[in-house]
């Protein structure tokens, strides 16, 4: 499987049955220009800013508008268990605050079974999960979580020591490229790590690795 990052919390996951990605955004292009593809697309909650004269297809909640080159891509944006194009995807509800959603709503966490990699996108999280949220997860392989946004760098490393997985990709959010550095240098300090980044991921069951790694990726879009 392969894992390229968009900037925000956009991830794309290719795999040999099918691609996923995670929170696109209108702007959102690849390296070519052409925009980015996927056969399925997944939101973790409703944008924040729509645009409000934006045109072209909408997800379900009417407010997020899907990239051009993904209007025909199958869209899940809300929890329950889902099964397409033979990729397994379990949708898990989570807060977006420390106030249950309160402040920010509430948000949905998608775990991702692409070629036998089990990949939760934590999209917008702003809390640590629940008992009930772990056992709706499962295990999982690789966590992308943000960094940058409601979470804390010590939160935020509190929330991936919940779910113990092999690889934790880190998803900067600030608005600001300092305060982004400061927020990775945090976290990946939390992580015992360093920020480098690298273009992108490519990983099988094979080669997981045995203790926790955390990643830093190039972002290939323009937000």
């Amino acid at each position: 499987m392969e894992l390229t990052w968009y900037g925000r919390t956009c991830v794309r996951m290719k795999g040999r049955d099918a691609v996923v990605v995670a929170d696109p955004y209108a702007a959102v292009v690849g390296p070519t220009g052409r925009g980015v593809t996927a056969d399925i697309v997944t939101f973790s909650h409703p944008d924040d800013q729509p645009a409000p004269k934006g045109k072209g297809a909408r997800a379900r909640d009417g407010k997020t508008l899907l990239p051009t080159s993904l209007e025909s891509a199958f869209v899940l944006d809300g929890p329950g268990e889902y099964e397409v194009r033979d990729v397994l995807l379990t949708g898990v509800r989570l807060d977006r605050d420390d106030d249950h959603g309160e402040k920010r709503g509430r948000g949905t966490a998608f775990v991702v079974e692409l070629d036998g990699i089990h990949t939760i996108h934590l999209g917008d999280a702003g809390a640590l999960l629940t008992a009930a949220e772990l056992g709706d997860v499962g295990p999982v392989d690789i966590a992308c979580v943000p960094v940058g946004g409601a979470l804390t760098a010590t939160r935020a490393a509190a929330l991936i020591a919940q779910l113990d997985p092999k690889i934790v990709l880190a998803m900067p959010v600030c608005d600001d490229d300092a305060e982004c550095a400061e927020a990775l240098a945090k976290f990946f300090h939390e992580m015992g790590a360093e920020p480098a980044a690298q273009a992108k991921l490519s990983v099988t069951i094979s080669t997981l690795p045995q203790e926790t790694t955390t990643v830093l990726l190039e972002s290939r879009g323009k937000v």
